[in-house]
């Protein structure tokens, strides 16, 4: 390994004289010096310029994300995960399965959106983060904190939207190939051309796999193999009205296997293969028609169905995952004010074939209205509120107000907002064991939370700034507890979780180069229902730190150095420790541009940081859950490097 990391070293030097640009959050797109391309939020239904909504929507723009698709062309967890006050925590390490934490958030919390449409569900999968590709994406819009008021009850954390690229008027296309160092490729073609002046089209296909790796030779995978293909076709209607449409339709299959490695045995003497297969069809429409000149009526529509089967051991779950939305609504603008007013029907539907005690079928209507007025030139103020109709948990109110102040050079945004989350089977601990362990939900109430922050951002010539501070509390918070039973249960904490931070953002930017740096810190305390004292909430870093050096000649190529640091991270149920390493994470990327192909190469974790370098990732016994492993804390591949070519049509 080491005369491979020392040949890749080399072969990265020829890249120098070629690279990379591209910053984390901002709010504008840099087309030459001194020009900016105003970028149009959709996650706040608004679709006001992000620098003049008042809702705080951060942006990862179409450079930013083709930048991480040279570091992974398979799915976006490294794209989120390298976004500020965003952590992509690993649930299942025998699966790799992860969910997004913001802001120190539980990851279910977070909701999943492809162009505003749940197309991944109600509750999207741990696995949906490494199962989308990230070729067809134009834009990552991003809301921190309670976003109940925009979308309901999976909208307690933050919402993460992933907004589609609209094809230009000439065809178009790419094809990615990429192998790396762990015996992982990826395939990722994208088209998009326009059929007449009503209709253009695009076409995602991906297809991806990685052979299973046992790095620390326990018998027990450390990176679990998959075959994966997906498929994405999109259809676009523009009428000379304005009358703009979208259909979309997605299809991906996936065989996942982890556990113990062939023949391989746990300490107890026994085989535990843990493996996953994954079917998801799925189908999205979204309307928009004007009605007048000032209004205009949306319609937004989508059905998801998703198939598993998960393999623990010796014993089999089957299940389907059906999520159904239907939106009306209709927008007015003008000169100062726009308003939003609809009502939306969500149907979430579980059906377990092995543990039907767990099977589920939410109905939820809904009523929504958000309001923004423009008071002055450099006041700006939105209010947003949605009522639920749980078709079990009742009814629900999630209030949020936002308020934005751009005196001269400085942005000052504030927003306080409530929401709220039903029980399901699915936290973090199931993620790794399924169900066959927990109890059946009884005497579960909702969760709620209360949200609040105020950005400060000051920008001048080529530097700016920003800084954060949030803070949250969950009430009614859901956590295991062992019965005497020798199983698990679901309860609500009688004592509420807590979480306060600052989040800071310095950036310089001089064409060809830019800076970033960032530092993130969490103070989140929870009580265990288990226990009398609180406690901090395990993995999450209390201190966390960015530093991003870019370098980029159009036409020529691209490099960049990428700092991550993680501080230490409280652990639960670990026997090796009850405290986590601090680390660094170290990666360098570079392409250069041979007229029309793009050669790639990105090495990741430089220092080769691994978990189970420090502490084995298998336990000596399972817990009372049935878990092997332990939680993951740090890398679980070491360090890895992929090469590849970009071959434009």
């Amino acid at each position: 390994m080491k005369n491979l990391a020392s040949s890749i070293s080399c072969v990265s030097l020829l890249f120098l004289s070629t690279t990379v640009a591209s910053m984390v959050g901002r709010e504008e797109q840099t087309l030459e010096d001194g020009d900016f391309e105003e970028v149009f939020v959709q996650a706040t239904r608004s679709g006001r310029r992000m620098r003049d909504a008042a809702i705080r929507v951060e942006a990862l723009s179409g450079e930013e994300i083709e930048e991480k698709l040279l570091m992974r062309p398979s799915n976006i967890s490294m794209m989120l995960n390298e976004t500020g006050g965003l952590r992509v925590q690993v649930t299942s390490p025998a699966l790799g399965s992860a969910n997004v934490r913001i802001h120190g958030m539980r990851g279910r919390y977070t909701q999943l959106l492809a162009d505003g449409l749940p197309l991944y569900g109600g509750q999207a999968s741990s696995l949906g983060l490494l199962q989308v590709p990230p070729s067809d994406l134009g834009q990552v819009e991003i809301i921190k904190g309670a976003a109940s008021a925009l979308y309901g009850g999976q909208a307690l954390g933050g919402v993460i939207n992933l907004v589609s690229k609209y094809p230009g008027s000439e065809p178009s296309g790419e094809l990615i190939l990429n192998a790396t160092t762990r015996e992982g490729q990826d395939i990722s073609g994208y088209g998009e051309a326009k059929l007449n002046n009503l209709f253009r089209t695009s076409f995602l296909a991906n297809v991806s796999r990685q052979s299973a790796q046992d790095l620390d030779k326990d018998q027990w995978i450390d990176m679990p193999s998959y075959h994966r293909v997906a498929l994405r076709p999109r259809l676009f209607y523009e009428s000379d009205e304005g009358t703009t449409a979208l259909l979309t339709v997605g299809v991906m299959n996936e065989d996942r296997e982890g556990g113990t490695v062939p023949y391989g045995l746990t300490p107890n003497g026994e085989s535990f293969p843990q493996d996953q297969k994954t079917q998801r069809l799925d189908a999205g429409i979204k309307l928009s028609r004007p009605i007048n000149d000032a209004m205009s009526l949306e319609v937004r529509a989508s059905s998801m169905r998703q198939d598993h089967d998960h393999v623990f051991g010796d014993r089999l779950e089957t299940d389907r995952h059906e999520t159904q939305l239907l939106e009306f609504s209709v927008v007015r603008n003008s000169a100062r004010t726009t308003w939003v007013g609809g009502l939306a029907y969500q149907d979430d539907h579980y059906q377990a074939d092995v543990l039907p005690s767990f099977n589920y079928h939410y109905r939820v209507p809904a009523l929504f209205g958000q309001f923004d007025y423009d008071l002055s030139d450099d006041i700006t103020i939105a209010a947003s509120t949605r009522w639920d109709d749980h078709s079990q948990y009742g009814s629900e109110l999630s209030p949020r107000i936002s308020l934005l102040y751009r005196p001269g050079n400085w942005t000052i945004r504030g927003s306080l907002g409530q929401g709220f989350y039903t029980p399901t089977p699915f936290v973090e601990e199931t993620e790794a064991t399924g169900l066959f362990a927990l109890t059946p939900l009884e005497n579960l109430d909702i969760e709620k939370a209360h949200t609040g922050s105020i950005d400060l951002g000051y920008a001048v010539g080529s530097f700016e700034t920003g800084l954060t501070l949030f803070a949250s509390e969950i009430d009614g918070a859901i956590g295991t507890i062992p019965t005497s039973a020798g199983r698990v249960s679901l309860a609500n904490s009688k004592k509420p979780t807590r979480t306060r931070g600052a989040e800071v953002l310095l950036r310089w930017r001089q064409a060809p180069f830019s800076i970033t740096t960032g530092y993130l810190f969490l103070n989140a305390t929870e009580q265990p229902l288990s226990t009398l004292t609180r406690r901090e909430v395990p993995l999450t870093p209390e201190h966390s730190a960015s530093f991003v050096a870019m370098w980029e000649q159009h036409g020529r190529g691209r490099l960049g150095l990428e700092l991550y640091y993680t501080g230490e991270q409280s652990l639960a149920e670990n026997p090796y420790r009850e405290r986590s390493k601090s680390y660094l994470h170290v990666g360098l990327l570079g392409e250069v541009n041979l007229k029309g192909i793009k050669l790639f190469l990105n090495l990741e974790n430089l220092l080769n940081v691994r978990q189970t370098r420090t502490d084995p990732i298998l336990r000596r016994s399972r817990t009372a859950m049935g878990r092997w492993t332990v939680n993951a804390w740090a890398p679980l591949e070491g360090f890895i490097a992929n090469a590849g070519a970009r071959i434009e049509f």
